[in-house]
């Protein structure tokens, strides 16, 4: 192949694509990574979004190992074809970790009966990392790619993106405003370049397939009380369905779980992720806890309404019915960012009919756990699935332009292993077209 690459994201879906390129003869002098976050030997701990393997490099180090959950990546390619690709990845979470043999999966197959009468529970396949090896996995991933010839340009911000003349406009402190050619981009920003994707597709006025509404808060509570559900599914996963609404916890975070501060459209949302280790252990458990909403009209500007509006001296919400509660503590030391409310008027009045969805999914967790008003929640938790671009599902390229490929969070996934299948599937196809 000798067409230059550029890569805009060193998370999972970016990283993943680079290594497929590479392990089949891909030159890494013609492959550029450009990523507004660290390297791995310098990406700090708080630095949850950005940097080398992304918000999925630095989490707990679960891989869900099913295609029904993290996106639609089945649709782009079949059901035997994306399991192929998530194999890939996990393969390549293997391949550098320092301790292989260590890694194990949890396949829980029956609901138990305290939940049925409440709760549906979704129970998938799980591989378990373990998120004491991540750093070292990204440390030994990255020097890998290093040693082919890979070029990484850090802390540096994509400013904007001309398809038309093959053109990545960078911005960096020291050298300014800066043009890099390539003759194949994949597009493989996070969650944390959402607003980046939205814009480009503004721009260009990509078309699109509109996303469900998908909001919510992130609960948190200490973890004695749903340790019966732990022992049964780690990352447990509990759903409601109504008529146009549907509700599901996710990214359950046990032992040493923390709540993570996210920044995105300039307003405050939460999320959460574990750190592994005696000296971070909390003994608490946090979860998102949320909501799709089917049939609103502009759904991507509904949401970012909402948020706003669910801001409080440029701050979230913490609502807590124990008042000597308070927002906890990040896994640094600080107080985790929150606005603390007494009541839930905010909630209710911006949330409308919705937010009865939240509390009772809350009310009827309290009558199977029986934490009483020992919980919190932050305000707001959301993903933001801006409109899907429509792309070739043999590329994932854009249907305007076919050298633009979208992947991970830019094309909706939702999670490691889709993320990562992601870019391993448009590596792929550029293999096998690069004439």
């Amino acid at each position: 192949m000798n067409k230059k690459i550029v890569i805009v994201g060193a998370g999972v879906a970016g990283i993943n694509a680079a290594t497929k390129l590479v392990d089949n003869g891909c030159p890494g002098e013609l492959i550029t990574i450009i990523d507004k976050g660290n390297d791995p030997h310098n990406r700090l701990p708080e630095e949850v979004m950005t940097g080398m393997l992304g918000a999925g490099g630095w989490s707990d180090g679960k891989l869900t190992y099913h295609t029904a959950i993290g996106g639609q990546l089945s649709k782009y390619c079949g059901e035997e074809k994306a399991m192929e690709l998530m194999d890939q990845v996990i393969t390549n979470f293997r391949r550098f970790h320092p301790k292989p043999e260590e890694i194990f999966m949890s396949n829980p197959q029956e609901e138990p009966d305290f939940i049925k009468p409440y709760f549906g529970l979704r129970l998938f396949p799980v591989w378990h990392i373990g998120s004491n090896y991540l750093h070292e996995i990204a440390k030994a991933w990255y020097q890998y790619l290093v040693d082919k010839g890979v070029k990484f340009i850090w802390k540096t911000n994509v400013i904007n993106i001309l398809f038309d003349n093959n053109i990545v406009h960078t911005e960096d402190k020291t050298y300014g405003i800066n043009g890099i050619s390539y003759d194949e981009l994949i597009f493989a920003v996070g969650k944390s370049g959402i607003d980046f994707a939205q814009a480009l597709s503004d721009q260009y006025k990509l078309p699109t397939e509109p996303k469900s509404v998908q909001i919510g808060v992130r609960f948190e509570a200490p973890q004695k009380y749903f340790q019966k559900l732990i022992d049964v599914s780690y990352d447990f996963k509990l759903y409601q369905k109504f008529d146009n609404v549907s509700l599901r916890s996710f990214c359950t975070n046990n032992n040493a779980a923390y709540v993570a501060v996210e920044e995105t459209y300039g307003d405050i949302t939460y999320n959460g992720h574990a750190k592994k280790g005696e000296e971070y252990r909390n003994d608490m458990t946090n979860f998102g806890i949320l909501m799709e909403i089917k049939g609103i009209e502009n759904p991507f500007e509904w949401s970012r309404d909402v948020v706003n509006k669910l801001q409080i001296d440029g701050k979230g919400l913490y609502y807590s019915p124990n008042k000597t509660r308070t927002p906890g503590l990040t896994s640094e030391g600080t107080t985790v960012l929150a606005y603390q409310t007494d009541d839930l008027e905010d909630f209710d009045k911006v949330l409308g009919k919705y937010a009865f969805y939240i509390t009772n999914f809350i009310e009827q967790m309290n009558e199977v756990f029986n934490f009483g008003d020992d919980w919190g929640m932050y305000i707001p938790e959301i993903k933001y699935l801006s409109p899907e671009p429509l792309v070739d599902y043999n590329s994932l390229a854009l249907t305007e332009y076919p050298n633009v490929h979208f992947v991970g969070d830019a094309l909706s996934a939702r999670g490691i292993t889709v993320s990562g299948a992601h870019g391993i599937y448009v590596a792929e196809y550029l293999l096998s077209n690069n004439s």
